[in-house]
């Protein structure tokens, strides 16, 4: 049941993935583009993309703080919130892969 639940978010991070890279046409790959496939390679592009968002939301607040033209509030609102999301659904997926690692260690052999 644990691994069905993995796989679905597994999906969700691949249709994600798709959706982003249509957005890049043309674009420059990332350093991310050289880590194998595999769930630990969308793993791994996912918790950089968390990353930059959280590194971009961050950013935004500062130069609104610092009192930057052109950032309004309700987009460093937002973007705040998008990063803290991202951070949710990564720290969920790490507690449903614990719980399923832990499960397949008290599997009788």
């Amino acid at each position: 049941m644990a691994i069905s639940s993995i796989e679905s978010v597994l999906q969700q991070m691949r249709a994600i993935n798709q959706a982003t890279q249509a957005g890049e046409r043309g674009g420059a790959l990332s350093g991310s583009g050289a880590v194998g496939g595999g769930f630990a390679g969308e793993l791994k592009k996912s918790l950089d993309r968390i990353s930059d968002s959280q590194q971009q939301a961050y950013g935004q607040a500062e130069a609104f703080e610092l009192g930057k033209p052109g950032v309004a509030l309700n987009d460093v609102m937002v973007d705040m919130q998008k990063a803290n999301i991202g951070f949710q659904m990564s720290l969920q997926v790490r507690n449903r892969v614990v719980a399923a690692y832990q499960e397949i260690m008290n599997m009788p052999a």
